[in-house]
């Protein structure tokens, strides 16, 4: 219910006026049943106007780090996560990782959209990045198709570092979506997860626009301050 308030009644009408968002291919989005929306990502702001565009709910898989925030801003990004459906997972990898690709699942399995970065972090640059084979495991066992999506511009409206977003217009481009059913019971197969990640960005890379590059995002990041130094 709060979902719906947020959406429909208090934030979803102001972003709306304020940004005057644009979408293309909502047709795409299948009216009930689970699905996966595989999406570039480029800001912080993703996970706001994507579900916008999209008539039903979309639960996305977001890092711990927004739900243990202290002081007034730690409740306020933990309450608003919580309200627009965003599911607190552990990034550290082994066992966490696993834990977060059963979260994805139980979603799947209730019927409901799930939103998911392949990146796995945003862009540092606007490019496309490689994408984490986690993405390929969840289509395989929730035996669901996967939609690419392209947000446009919201690395411009709220780049990395920024507090409050800048006004401007903000698009969601959604592709068709892609079946990966011929590969059912594969997904142990390290080579076959690969070969789906790798589909779903170049998906992705076609609708966006951006340059891609066939390295992980974090990687990049990493460096960045070693480089500095």
């Amino acid at each position: 219910m709060l979902y719906f308030l947020l959406k429909n009644l208090f934030a979803g009408p102001y972003i709306r006026s304020t940004f005057r968002p644009w979408a293309t291919g909502l047709e795409n989005v299948p009216d009930s049943g689970p699905a996966i929306l595989a999406s570039n990502h480029l800001s912080v702001i993703d996970s706001i106007f994507l579900p916008l565009a999209v008539k039903r709910p979309v639960y996305f898989l977001a890092k711990s780090d927004y739900f243990t925030g202290r002081g007034l801003r730690g409740f306020v990004i933990r309450w608003l996560m919580n309200s627009l459906g965003q599911l607190s997972i552990d990034r550290s990898g082994g066992k966490a990782s696993e834990a977060s690709l059963q979260t994805g699942l139980q979603v799947l399995r209730r019927g409901d959209l799930l939103g998911i970065y392949p990146e796995g972090t945003r862009s540092p640059n606007g490019k496309l990045f490689r994408g984490r084979t986690g993405v390929a495991r969840m289509i395989l066992e929730g035996h669901v198709p996967v939609i690419p999506v392209a947000m446009i511009d919201t690395e411009k409206a709220m780049p990395i570092g920024r507090r409050i977003p800048k006004v401007r217009r903000i698009g969601v481009v959604i592709g068709e979506p892609l079946d990966f059913s011929r590969f059912d019971g594969l997904e142990s197969d390290r080579f076959i997860l690969r070969s789906i990640t790798d589909e779903i960005m170049v998906a992705i890379a076609r609708l966006s626009g951006q340059e891609y590059l066939d390295v992980y995002a974090s990687t990049l990041r990493q460096a960045a301050p070693a480089k500095a130094a």
